[in-house]
């Protein structure tokens, strides 16, 4: 079964209760990726797994997303000046926010946030994304697969610690990777890259604290995408020539 195989199999096979059903096609390989809301999710997710065409045994992962920044940068992508990068100035990320900073959402009309399930048939050796988005923001809520697939347990318990989606009906919904006394969900795009605390040994103390964060917010890494034709086959030869010759010259001058 192709991948246009398998959507027209979906589509036959949960006909409304499909919120969306794309292919995506290239020369190496193809997918699919289905939307269904939260109310059908657990419906939906049985049959995936017990129908005879479909068969998807295997939960390969879960994970959340937030889509509050989808589509928006701060950077001046297209382009760079000789002299130097442009800087991003306007707290347009996360990784700039401060503590009681407020992000702008404003970039996509999506739901905020949502679970994405990677989904394998073992028997008909095929795979499927599944994306279940949050009805609300600030409560993000989707029911737990927990019963139907086993394997869900430490990825929910993932995205729960670091997106703050719940899942409900899950036996054991508490943080996996970050410390017991953690504030915040990190992997959100309004929480700060610096973080909100950071740790130190105090001296007097004799003893492990915390204290407000110190570190200035900045953004390091510019993100250009390079349209000059640097990256062309015939540019990369001529390059790789000058390289070689300023090498040579490089040994000469040693060697004198």
């Amino acid at each position: 079964m192709n991948v246009q195989e398998l959507s027209q199999a979906l589509a036959n096979t949960f006909s409304s209760q499909l919120q969306s059903n794309v292919v995506v096609q290239n020369d190496v390989f193809g997918e699919v990726t289905i939307e269904v809301s939260p109310k059908d999710a657990l419906s939906v997710f049985e049959t995936l797994r017990d129908e005879a065409a479909l068969k998807f045994e295997q939960l390969i992962d879960v994970c959340g997303v937030d889509y509050s920044e989808y589509g928006s940068v701060e950077w001046a992508t297209n382009e760079a000046s000789s002299t130097g990068f442009s800087r991003g100035v306007e707290p347009a990320t996360g990784a700039r926010l401060r503590f009681g900073d407020e992000l702008d959402v404003s970039a996509t009309d999506r739901p905020r946030f949502a679970a994405v399930y990677h989904l394998m048939s073992v028997t008909h050796n095929h795979r499927l994304r599944v994306r279940v988005y949050c009805e609300s923001e600030a409560v993000p809520v989707v029911p737990s697969v927990i019963e139907l697939w086993p394997a869900a347990n430490w990825f929910e318990r993932e995205a729960f610690d670091l997106f703050g989606i719940i899942f409900e009906g899950h036996p054991d919904l508490r943080r996996i990777l970050t410390d017991y006394g953690f504030v915040g969900h990190p992997f959100r795009k309004d929480f700060p890259l610096i973080g909100h605390v950071e740790m130190k040994y105090d001296e007097e103390q004799k003893r492990v604290i915390y204290q407000p964060v110190t570190i200035e917010p900045r953004v390091l890494v510019p993100r250009v995408i390079r349209d000059d034709g640097r990256f062309d086959s015939d540019v990369s030869v001529d390059m790789s020539a000058e390289t070689a010759t300023a090498d040579a010259m490089t040994s000469e001058s040693k060697d004198a």
